[in-house]
């Protein structure tokens, strides 16, 4: 959500920042533009469009500049047009401005602005902040002192990049509740929100936290707070390779990251199985084993993908660790005045570890007593820092708008904490750990097993990609996994598509059944494999199309069904590892059918940075 680039340094800025904006176009966005000092001026191109708009814009119109900032929005406040995109200029045009997050007092401070006669040209939240700087600087005459002392009258979140034609050497960066990276090279410096963008030149990085202010030139760096307070930092080296961001051959984005699964659940794994102890060691969480183990209750909160991957985590946990599990939704948990003690765990799970919601969840978690724990991808996000402990899930870059891989990876991450708890707790034999660390190391094999029928799925898909509507069943651990397939084909094809229990279909959704809606059921042979053959004699009664997801030899399915993908057979808790990865291939042929944008889909983002 919103990208974020600047440059300060001995080279042609224009080329950095498009090619950073290039970097961070997998958050979503519906406009970008960039700001560059060009003798002793402020220059701005900006428009409603993609970053191949801009970059078309600025070849003709070149500039010559060794310092600029670069952005791209997504819509909050005023809507995507080439007047409301970034970067925003101050009514003297001398003060540039990038901005992630929401200025949630912005009205009052553009009313009081207003009424001292300055004259506002967009319906943004982020202009009232420029202006507000700028009305300081005639103050103070210093371009860091401004920001700082304009950031105190500010509510909200924020990341934001400021340069100004008054001190054409300076680049100002601050943060609060936004993520925002600073990287360092020799005489040149970067700031973004997102270290993508910029590990082309530098690997050598600082995460700003909250309330941080950088101070940028090309003889250095300065880090302090908004009290103008000197701020130890730690220069962190960025892991990933520029392959892991780039599309290596596939025709998308999600379709890669679909493809990386067996090595990202593998990865996930790695080193953390302790297979003739029939448990998992999971180093993040030494120091809080012992609140887990004696824990009153856990609370798992996320959203979206990650929110049903604490889904699946809530029946393994219970079934056999044996310990109460509630999951909400992070938006909703800080508002309901939660019943926390210092005997609950609240576990936050987010792919990029920066989920506004996620962080608040925490944060209010904290405030209350709780032990907070976190499951996230990003090292150095936010999650990582503000819990206290977690696990990371190792599935590397994650670019497709909608989740695949890190989805997997949390499930496996979840799967290696039920074992563990489930051993400690005395409620998993060692035997049947034994049992569960051989399943969840074949699970890459047998994922990959799946991929191979790539063409029989995109087959499926080309004969039901004009539906307008798709209902997704699934009964026990694979309920979770309905409501995921189902969210990955509303995310990409723009199909509404709902996931429901199968015993619940009766109870409203069933009214929908006709010839043409195609219900997918994911049915492998467990516990309650009659009941769900019951439900899809019922789909078929009302001529529905049925799509079973089933294990291999399932006759009595492959009977009643229309369609069937065969998955092969695993324990129960660590079935929807498997039968999501049809599912995601599924959605993604349908929208290619459909001629969807599938890695950027309309209206959605990456990393959801606000409420």
């Amino acid at each position: 959500m919103c990208g974020l680039v600047g440059y300060i340094g001995d080279r042609e800025a224009t080329p950095i920042l498009l090619n950073g904006l290039k970097r961070l176009e997998y958050r979503g966005y519906d406009s970008a533009g960039i700001a560059v000092l060009q003798n002793g001026n402020i220059d701005v191109l900006k428009r409603a469009g993609k970053v191949n708009d801009l970059e078309t814009l600025s070849a003709l119109h070149p500039f010559a500049s060794t310092v600029g900032i670069g952005h791209t929005r997504w819509a909050t406040h005023g809507e995507p047009n080439d007047q409301n995109a970034h970067p925003h200029v101050d009514h003297t045009g001398t003060i540039a401005l990038i901005h992630n997050g929401i200025i949630e007092n912005y009205s009052a401070i553009r009313r009081r602005l207003e009424r001292d006669g300055i004259e506002f040209k967009t319906d943004t939240d982020t202009e009232s902040l420029v202006q507000l700087i700028s009305t300081f600087y005639d103050i103070t005459g210093n371009l860091e002192q401004s920001v700082r002392l304009a950031l105190k009258e500010v509510d909200g979140t924020y990341g934001i990049a400021v340069i100004s034609s008054r001190e054409p050497g300076k680049l100002i960066a601050a943060r609060m509740g936004s993520p925002l990276v600073l990287g360092i090279n020799d005489g040149e410096y970067f700031v973004a929100s997102d270290a993508s963008a910029i590990v082309h030149h530098t690997r050598q990085v600082i995460f700003l936290e909250d309330g941080n202010i950088a101070t940028l030139t090309r003889d250095g760096y300065e880090v302090k707070t908004i009290g103008d307070e000197a701020v130890e930092h730690k220069i962190e080296q960025i892991t990933f390779d520029i392959e892991q961001i780039e599309k290596g051959g596939y025709d998308h984005f999600m379709l890669k990251e679909i493809h990386e699964q067996p090595q990202t659940i593998m990865d996930s794994m790695r080193g953390r199985i302790l297979k003739d102890k029939g448990t998992a060691k999971l180093g993040g969480l030494r120091d809080v084993v012992s609140a887990l183990e004696g824990a009153r209750r856990i609370i798992i909160t996320a959203c979206g993908t990650s929110w049903h991957a604490g889904l699946v985590g809530e029946y393994m946990l219970e079934q056999y660790a044996r310990i109460p599990v509630e999951v909400e939704y992070a938006s909703e948990f800080r508002y309901r005045s939660p019943v926390l003690t210092e005997n609950d765990v609240v576990i936050a799970i987010s792919q990029s570890g920066e989920t506004a919601d996620t962080l608040a969840a925490i944060r209010e978690a904290k405030l209350r007593g709780a032990t907070v724990l976190g499951i996230c991808n990003v090292v150095g996000s936010s999650i990582a820092r503000e819990t206290h402990a977690g696990v990371y899930t190792h599935a590397g870059p994650e670019i497709g708008v909608a989740s695949t891989k890190a989805f997997t990876s949390q499930l496996v991450v979840l799967s290696l904490l039920t074992l563990m708890l489930g051993r400690t707790r005395g409620f998993i034999s060692l035997d049947e750990g034994r049992k569960f660390a051989d399943e969840l190391l074949s699970i890459p094999d047998k994922v990959r097993e799946i991929l191979e029928k790539a063409d029989e799925i995109r087959e499926l898909a080309r004969q039901i990609h004009t539906a307008n509507n798709a209902l997704y069943l699934g009964r026990g651990y694979n309920f979770p996994t309905a409501l995921e397939g189902a969210l990955k084909l509303k995310e990409i094809s723009y199909i509404h598509a709902e996931g429901y229990p199968a015993a619940e279909m009766k109870h409203g959704p069933i009214a929908l059944i006709d010839e043409n809606m195609p219900v997918v059921v994911i049915a492998p042979q467990d516990r309650i494999h009659e009941k769900v053959i019951s439900n899809i004699q019922e789909v078929r009664a009302r001529k529905g199309k049925v799509i079973a997801i089933v294990n291999r030899d399932d006759s009595t399915i492959e009977e009643l069904a229309q369609f069937v993908i065969e998955v092969p057979t695993t324990v129960d808790f660590l079935s929807p590892l498997l039968t999501i990865i049809p599912l995601q291939l599924l959605a993604y042929s349908i929208a290619v059918f459909r001629d969807c944008n599938v890695d950027q889909p309309r209206n959605l983002a990456k990393s959801v940075t606000v409420e």
